[in-house]
Formats: structure tokens, sequence, C-alpha cells
């Protein structure tokens, strides 16, 4: 397959990455880009641990082509802290003890991230059916929701 120059806007940056189309989002950034955040798992958009955001919403980077997020503002976990401080739903995560493992812990912030950014103050149920592309595999998701809870009414 012959290799396509594609630019891609991702956390603000601006790349040129020439690459067979056929690749994956996630492939690009875990291995050309070194973004390791988005985790490579169920491999079919089920688990939603290769959550990133494009343009705001949260899209499963394994089931998305490299074409497919040309020309639209990519954010993933790395992109949402700045200046050496994270942005208040990666302190909430923290402070409520939200992440165990922290392999989902990535996805599901960046989708709380977008709800949030939409809906400034879900309530419980909107909160969980705004994760329920996440799965987490350690705990309940008491903490997840406590968390989001949280900053929602703190305001962001």
């Amino acid at each position: 397959m012959d290799k396509k120059t594609i630019l891609l806007k991702i956390n603000d940056e601006e790349y040129s990455i020439t690459t067979c189309p056929n690749r994956t989002l996630l492939e690009i950034l875990r291995d050309d880009l070194s973004l390791t955040g988005a985790k490579e798992s169920c491999g079919e958009g089920a688990c939603g641990a290769c959550t990133v955001l494009l343009d705001g919403l949260p899209m499963r980077s394994c089931l998305l082509l490299v074409t497919e997020a040309e020309g639209k503002e990519i954010t993933t976990i790395e992109g949402l802290s700045g200046n050496g401080k994270l942005d208040p739903i990666q302190d909430a995560f923290i402070e409520y003890h939200a992440i165990q493992c922290g392999f989902c812990s990535p996805g599901m912030i960046l989708t709380a991230y977008s709800l949030l950014k939409n809906n400034p103050d879900p309530d419980e149920e909107e909160i969980r059916h705004a994760i329920s592309g996440n799965i987490c595999r350690c705990t309940g998701y008491a903490k997840i929701v406590e968390a989001i809870q949280a900053i929602s009414t703190k305001g962001r």
C-alpha cells in the first residue's frame, strides 16, 4: 500500500506523518508519536481504553483510521495538562481515588472532560451513561462517578 502524508493536529501541535493510510490513529499516537496515554485493550472499540477526543467528542482511536482524523482537533490525555498543572478533572480523579491500576483512567478522564464541557452539571444518571462505554476492570464505578460529580459541583 502506498504511503500518504497526513497532517494531524494533536494537543495543539501540528504533525506531518507519512504512513500507510490503513493504520489506526491509536497506532500513530503510540508507535510514531510516543503518546502512550491512549491504551490498546480490546481492539474492537468496546472498552474505551483507547479514547481520545476528536473535535471535543470521545472517539475510539483503535477503530479510527488515521486518515479520518486529518483536519480534526485531536486531544489525548497528555494534552489535558499544561504548564505543570493537571486539569481539574485529573485532580478530582486523584482526590476521590478514582484511579486504581490506571489503565482505563485516560479514557475515563477524557470522556468525563467531554461530558462536563457539554453539560457542566450532569446528574448521576447522565454521568453513568456518559462513561458506560469505558470499562474499568479494577473496581466499581462509584469513585469515578464521585470524582466527576465533585468537579461538576465545584465548577471548572
